[in-house]
């Protein structure tokens, strides 16, 4: 999805609740649409924990990020805290579509932020939920109830979102989610 350096590229958020199968449906958009940039996210997470690559930092690491200007945006959630680096800027100039797993908190600052900002919500049956969260193994129970009861928070009014399902084959949701995030011809 790379356009002519006349055109900047689209910023796709990838929200949805935790266990919908954000990581696995970017993954497959890329192996289906090699031209899209996957942006690494700096986690204060271990290192090596699955899902996700992404850069682990300490707080103290990450703080310092922030302070030096590393991140386009940055935000934190879960007890975590999450950076989107610079460096997507750059991509989205070159016309080079981003596509980057994101918080729901943070799109109100990213629609400011990004004027071609496109929102692809994932969602699942609460069960799909559910069975997803207990096999990753990360939460306990607690936590797990606790992101249950975020899962159907609404989205922020005024954003192109477009909606995605995924409670079926892995493949037929890629498939739908590269239709409909394919560019219109300019």
């Amino acid at each position: 999805m790379t356009r002519n350096a006349t055109s900047a590229g689209r910023l796709i958020a990838v929200v949805g609740p935790s266990g919908v199968g954000k990581d696995s449906v970017m993954a497959g958009m890329h192996r289906a649409i090699p031209s899209l940039h996957v942006v690494r996210r700096v986690i204060t997470r271990a290192p090596g924990l699955g899902g996700e690559d992404y850069d682990a930092a300490s707080v103290a690491q990450f703080e310092t990020m922030v302070e030096n200007g590393a991140f386009t945006l940055h935000w934190g959630a879960h007890g975590l805290h999450y950076g989107i680096p610079i460096t997507v800027r750059h991509h989205l100039a070159q016309g080079t579509d981003c596509l980057v797993n994101f918080s729901r908190k943070a799109l109100p600052q990213a629609g400011e932020m990004f004027p071609r900002l496109v929102v692809l919500n994932i969602t699942a049956k609460p069960e799909t939920l559910a069975q997803r969260l207990a096999a990753r193994a990360r939460e306990t129970e607690e936590e797990i109830s606790e992101r249950l009861a975020e899962a159907d928070k609404p989205l922020p009014a005024g954003l192109e979102v477009i909606h995605l399902a995924n409670d079926g084959p892995l493949s037929q949701t890629i498939a739908r989610a590269a239709d409909l995030l394919q560019p219109v011809s300019v």
